[in-house]
């Protein structure tokens, strides 16, 4: 039996540990009753955020016996005050965007650089991705020190991507010649997967970099020039960030993480190839295909993403249970 002094402490240290978690969570909740709009968008939208939270969810589970709270029990110190402060400074950054000015400021500034009125009024939100990420890296910092950024670095690189990644879209609004050299060949592939489909594609060049395609079924026809956010590319960059970083921090042999990268790759890129199909599926039907590009679009491949690193632990700890299985049945030793 625990007596109540060990149990307070115990509790105090389930806590603690939670601590990062609540500290986004909360600026979530205000931000989704300011504007649940937002949170029903993948691309430009705040959905992300919940796959965040997911993300710091898992690393907890992951790491919750290697993670020392020790540096911030004492309530009297310079170190808890500090991690108080970082505590309290995402839910503070939401409020003084909100009420005192400072999201109406950035969008002006971005208006003035010369960035046209719809990528500006963004801008906000891009910058908002990475001081949530800034901030994460400062509470972790200040609860479990160096060692905790590693343990965490999934989801703060998660969200620094995105962030980096929207404001890369703002300034060079959909022509950013690196991200857009993937796209030709995507489109050529989600073309043969039109075609295969029943429909018949039509070619129609390519203009700065954006290749053009006509969708023709039985219907009607729609076309459009294809941009790299429509073609996915960077969900393949949040996949290589996270993956990578979930390798990098596992026990897997690393024939077998190349393995595991290689196939997780090629599934983020088919699932690419799907959305241009998708897009042009809705188009040609007289869907509304803007819902689709900026609602559901990104949510097949994020939640690829964010699911691959849990199927790859679950595959491997199921088959090392037949292992043992078979091992125990002819009086080997288990494996471990």
């Amino acid at each position: 039996m625990l007596d109540d002094t060990s149990m307070a402490r115990r509790t105090s240290n389930i806590l603690v540990k939670l601590l990062p978690l609540f500290a986004f969570i909360i600026p979530t909740i205000i931000l989704y009753f300011l504007d649940p709009t937002v949170f029903e968008k993948t691309w430009k939208g705040r959905i992300f955020y919940v796959f965040f939270l997911w993300l710091i969810s898992l690393e907890i589970t992951w790491n919750w016996k290697g993670l020392q709270t020790e540096k911030i029990k004492r309530v009297r110190s310079l170190r808890t005050s500090a991690f108080i402060v970082a505590f309290l400074l995402p839910t503070v950054y939401v409020v003084v965007s909100y009420f005192y000015g400072l999201n109406a400021t950035i969008e002006n500034l971005a208006l003035g650089s010369g960035m046209k009125p719809l990528w500006a009024d963004v801008m906000p939100l891009s910058i908002e991705y990475l001081v949530f990420a800034a901030l994460f890296s400062l509470v972790i910092l200040l609860g479990y020190g160096v060692r905790g950024l590693k343990t965490h670095s999934m989801s703060t690189l998660f969200l620094t991507v995105i962030g980096v990644i929207y404001i890369i879209d703002n300034v060079y609004q959909q022509n950013f010649t690196p991200f857009q050299l993937f796209v030709p060949t995507t489109a050529s592939f989600a073309a043969n997967f039109l075609n295969f489909l029943g429909y018949r594609t039509t070619w129609l060049g390519v203009n700065n970099g954006m290749p053009g395609l006509l969708a023709t079924g039985s219907h009607g026809s729609w076309g459009a020039q294809i941009a790299w956010p429509s073609a996915d590319v960077d969900s393949l960059l949040i996949y290589a960030v996270t993956i990578l970083l979930f390798l990098k921090n596992s026990a897997i042999l690393w024939r077998q993480k190349l393995v595991y990268f290689v196939f997780g790759a090629a599934v983020t890129y088919f699932i690419s190839i799907l959305s241009i199909v998708t897009i042009f599926m809705i188009g040609a039907n007289g869907g509304n295909t803007m819902t689709f590009h900026g609602v559901y679009g990104q949510l097949y491949s994020v939640s690829w993403i964010v699911s691959y690193p849990l199927l790859i632990m679950g595959s491997r700890a199921f088959w090392g249970k037949i292992r043992n299985s078979v091992a125990i049945e002819n009086g080997l030793k288990p494996i471990s």
